[in-house]
């Protein structure tokens, strides 16, 4: 029992560096988000008005209702909440860096700050995709679906919530070939196993597509189902750079 007491502060040392190193940088990184919360309450205005746009595209009269006597403060919040996000989110994925920057190699520290930031790309590329393809197709199919017969009310925290969402969602789609970089450097995927299942997968994408799409025409679902797959070809071309070399060939290469 002697002998486990005197081990038990050498063991539990490190850990506590680390769950205080992990605490300071959650502090910081919600310290950054805050502080973008903040900038994206002064300007809510304005992102509201952006928010609203795709309902411009519809023919028919669609008029934002507030139901509740809460949903402006909520939509406001909910808007600031996520502008700060976006705003805050280089300083934040900064931190996550300092982080596992210690226990990373020095080849893992090569593929970290292009992995970290191919993450921030691509989901940024698919929220654009989504705001400037999909929901102005997808909003003004369903606003004019009765063509102009009704007076369209929307209740606007539920119409925020909804364009958020989907924002959100293609943003996280739109990280698929960085998923598939990870899982290939991890060795759970290559490349060739991708394209074996190619037919398999582009099943799959179109029933995905058609769950997520917020309408049921053909036009929007390969709007869809389109850029979906044109992101996992990418991620076999991505698997294919991620694939380990052979050590005879690194070897080959060291030797010249």
């Amino acid at each position: 029992m002697a002998r486990r007491s005197r081990r038990t502060p050498m063991v539990e040392a490190p850990l506590m560096d680390h769950l205080e190193e992990l605490r300071l940088r959650l502090f910081y990184m919600l310290g950054f988000w805050a502080a973008g919360a903040a900038l994206a309450w002064t300007y809510r205005g304005p992102l509201l008005e952006l928010l609203k746009h795709p309902i411009r595209f519809a023919k028919g009269e669609v008029n934002l209702v507030a139901i509740q006597l809460t949903d402006q403060l909520f939509v406001s919040l909910s808007v600031a909440l996520w502008g700060g996000l976006i705003v805050a989110l280089p300083f934040m994925l900064h931190q996550v860096w300092l982080f596992v920057m210690p226990g990373l190699t020095a080849t893992e520290r090569r593929w970290a700050v292009p992995f970290i930031l191919g993450a921030g790309l691509s989901f940024g590329l698919g929220t654009v995709f989504c705001y400037q393809i999909i929901l102005p197709y997808a909003v003004p199919f369903l606003v004019d679906f009765l063509d102009g017969a009704v007076i369209v009310n929307l209740n606007i925290a539920q119409y925020i919530s909804q364009i958020l969402t989907y924002l959100a969602v293609f943003g996280l789609i739109f990280e698929l070939p960085i998923l598939a970089f990870l899982l290939t450097k991890i060795g759970l995927v290559n490349a060739r196993m991708l394209g074996s299942v190619r037919r398999f997968a582009f099943v799959i994408i179109l029933i995905v597509s058609a769950i997520i799409t917020p309408t049921s025409d053909p036009v929007n679902l390969m709007l869809m189902a389109g850029p979906l797959y044109l992101l996992y070809e990418v991620g076999i071309i991505v698997s294919r750079f991620a694939a380990p070399r052979p050590v005879a060939v690194e070897q080959e290469e060291l030797e010249v």
